[in-house]
Order: structure tokens, then C-alpha cells, then sequence
């Protein structure tokens, strides 16, 4: 993963353990890279791999089709969200 080159840069300190900092060195050395672009490469994967998962919700076929038949055709509103929808209605000017 390459990171593209800015002009500006930010600083963060990390501080490791021994042992996984000759981790980080060892797979660094292994990628020809900087132990500074491995981990902000890391970090940055890790990141965007974060927000993936967190910001896409994964849906079957069979509840794709489900949540697509229920939008199309939304089932009829319930009572008391009649009666909530009213209520709001009548207190909240416009």
C-alpha cells in the first residue's frame, strides 16, 4: 500500500513494547520501507478498514430482497404511531 506524498505533515509518537517493535522493524525491512511508513501504512489500513466495517451494512440476498419489498410496499402504520404522529402534530408549531 503506497501513501501519497503531502506536503504537510502531521506527527504521532507511538510507543511499543520491544518485542513488537522488532516486529514492526523486521516487516518493514521485509516491505523495503521505513519503519515510520510501515506503521502509518498500517494504521491507515487499519482505519479505512474501521469505517468499511462500521459504515456498510451487509445484507443476504434473501433480506436484500426483503428490505427492498418492504420500502416498496411498506406495511400499514400502527396505531399508536397514528396517534404519536397526531400528538406531535398538535404541539410542534410550523
Amino acid at each position: 500500500m503506497r501513501l501519497q506524498t503531502h506536503r504537510r505533515t502531521v506527527r504521532i509518537e507511538v510507543r511499543l513494547a520491544p518485542e513488537a517493535l522488532a516486529i514492526v522493524r523486521r516487516t518493514a525491512g521485509l516491505q523495503g520501507c521505513s519503519v515510520s511508513h510501515f506503521m502509518a501504512a498500517a494504521a491507515l489500513e487499519a482505519a479505512r478498514k474501521t469505517v468499511t466495517e462500521t459504515e456498510i451494512i451487509r445484507l443476504s440476498r434473501r433480506a436484500q430482497e426483503r428490505f427492498v419489498s418492504l420500502l416498496l410496499n411498506p406495511p400499514p402504520a400502527a396505531d399508536a404511531l397514528l396517534r404519536a404522529l397526531k400528538r406531535h402534530r398538535s404541539r410542534v408549531v410550523k
